[in-house]
């Protein structure tokens, strides 16, 4: 008689059922091993890492002319979003502009060491905090999902500078090693550490869901922009709801690495299915 129970729970959560559509989950071009040593080792030791000029100028001035005309709210609905910050949802059915944001080798190659593969993207949006608005309030992304900490995180984010980051303007406020802590929240004591993520535009903050930060207060005279793409494990819900935002036509108009983490794949054995197939099924002509 065949063997009828697996060896181990590893065996079972790692088989690949998949015919047509195999796994490329870790598939896209390496970044340097050194770089991502060398992120995560800050990653792993304060929580963030910030990686100064990771775009060209001439992408930065790109993004930032297709991205500004296509806001329509001058205010946000609560103070978490921001009364004076604009926010662009439903990021890819409006441009795919910052898609090489999405999928950035040396941030991809984080996550690979974070999650398991074929994570996926929780949410991607442009935020433009305006003249006068105040600091968000501190907290973890990752904290809806409910598991107690001290943990590892379900969730990394990136903050893409597309303007200057400056302590005036409103650059994200991290506190360092906070990622390492319990169930408890920021004390007094702990905003004495709080300290302004400044960076020249270009520049990217990745961070590691378990992270205590916020949007910083702006008290200058200009605008600050910025694109924020979250990821999460690949067996957590993802924040945005692609299934019912994209449409079919935009997702085939993405690649292989971003229709993967929109949710066109399988986490082995079979989660993330369509009527018993695999998703990508429904991409084709």
């Amino acid at each position: 008689m065949g063997r009828i129970v697996v060896e181990d729970i590893e065996e079972y959560s790692s088989v690949e059922l998949a015919k047509k559509y195999k796994s490329t989950a870790g598939s896209q071009p390496k970044a340097d091993p050194n770089e991502v040593d060398q992120c995560m080792e800050a990653v792993e030791r304060d929580g963030f890492v910030v990686i100064e000029n990771r775009i060209s100028p001439e992408l930065v001035a790109e993004i930032k002319e297709d991205l500004i005309p296509r806001f329509e709210y001058e205010s946000g609905r609560n103070n978490f979003e921001g009364f004076k910050t604009q926010r662009l949802y439903a990021f890819f059915e409006k441009s795919l502009v910052c898609n090489p944001l999405v999928e950035d080798s040396l941030i991809l190659g984080c996550l690979d060491r974070i999650f398991e593969p074929n994570y996926l993207l929780s949410q991607l949006q442009a935020i433009n905090i305006l003249p006068g608005e105040s600091q968000q309030p501190l907290h973890p992304d990752d904290a809806f999902y409910r598991v107690p900490r001290p943990r590892p995180p379900l969730g990394a984010a990136t903050i893409w500078a597309i303007d200057e980051f400056t302590e005036e303007n409103g650059a994200t406020v991290v506190i360092p090693k906070s990622h390492l802590w319990d169930d408890r929240l920021p004390a007094e004591a702990d905003l004495k550490d709080l300290q302004p993520v400044v960076m020249p535009a270009g520049s990217v903050v990745f961070f590691v869901g378990t992270l205590w930060h916020g949007g910083g207060a702006n008290r200058s005279d200009a605008a600050r922009l910025c694109v924020s793409a979250q990821y999460c494990a690949a067996w957590c819900r993802t924040q945005e709801n692609y299934s019912l935002s994209l449409s079919r036509d935009t997702v085939k108009r993405c690649s292989e690495h971003i229709q993967r983490m929109l949710g066109y794949s399988i986490h082995p054995p079979f989660m993330g299915f369509v009527n018993g197939k695999h998703p990508k099924r429904l991409l084709e002509d």
